[in-house]
C-alpha cells in the first residue's frame, strides 16, 4: 500500500497529539439511576472521551481544572496524572474564568431558566415556577455541581447534557457540561468545597 505524503503527515500529527500515557476510565455504576443512562462515548469525537492521562499542574489533587479553549475538564489525581473529560463550554460572549468552589451538589436537578434563556427562548417561561423536573430531557442532565465564590452563587454549574453533540463545542450559556455518564463519574469523585479553576479562554 502506498502511503501518501498527506497521510504520512496526518499520522505524525496524530502521534504528536497523543499523550505519552492515556488509559480508559471505566464507566461508573449506572444500574441504580432512576432514568436509563447510557455511556455515549461512541457518539463523541475520540479525543473527548474519558481518559486518565498525564497532566502537569500546580493544583492540588482533587482540584477541577477547566480548559475552555481546548474543551476539556480535568480532575487532578496528583503525581502528574488527571482524569480528562470532554466538555461543552460557553458560547461567544458567555464565557468566564477564575476560581470557585462546589457549594452545592444535586442528582437529577431541576432546571430554572435564567433571564438570558428567557430572552432567547420566551416559551421557557413555563418553567419559572418550580423549574423543569429532573430527567433525560432536562438541560442540567444527571448531576449538577453548583459553583460558588464564597457564599455567592456564581450561577455557573458543571452539569450533564442530554445531547452528546454538544461535547467539544461552544454550546452553553456559560456553564460547563459533560456527558451524563461523565458528570456521574466526576460527581462520585468530588465533594462540597472542591476547588474549581476555569482557565482563561
Amino acid at each position: 500500500m502506498t502511503i501518501t505524503r498527506r497521510l504520512f503527515l496526518a499520522s505524525l500529527a496524530a502521534v504528536a497529539a497523543t499523550p505519552a500515557f492515556a488509559e480508559e476510565v471505566p464507566a461508573p455504576d449506572l444500574s441504580q439511576e432512576p432514568f436509563v443512562v447510557k455511556d455515549e462515548e461512541n457518539k463523541i469525537e475520540y479525543k473527548y472521551r474519558r481518559r486518565q492521562m498525564e497532566y502537569n499542574t500546580s493544583e492540588a489533587p482533587g482540584t477541577i481544572v477547566v480548559d475552555p479553549k481546548a474543551r476539556f475538564l480535568y480532575y487532578v489525581l496528583g503525581n502528574g496524572l488527571a482524569i480528562r473529560y470532554g466538555a461543552s463550554v460557553g458560547k461567544q460572549g458567555r464565557t468566564w474564568s477564575g476560581g470557585a468552589t462546589i457549594g452545592r451538589m444535586e442528582k437529577w436537578p431541576t432546571w430554572t431558566p435564567t433571564p438570558e434563556h428567557l430572552a432567547e427562548f420566551p416559551k421557557l417561561a413555563k418553567y419559572l415556577n418550580g423549574g423543569m423536573p429532573g430527567g433525560l430531557d432536562n438541560p442540567m442532565g444527571a448531576r449538577a455541581l453548583y459553583l460558588y465564590q464564597g457564599d455567592v452563587d456564581t450561577i455557573y454549574r458543571i452539569h450533564g447534557t442530554y445531547d452528546p453533540s454538544f461535547i467539544g463545542r461552544k454550546k452553553t450559556a456559560g456553564c460547563v457540561s459533560l456527558l451524563n455518564v461523565d458528570i456521574i463519574d466526576l460527581y462520585n469523585r468530588v465533594q462540597m468545597g472542591t476547588k474549581v479553576v476555569v482557565l482563561e479562554y
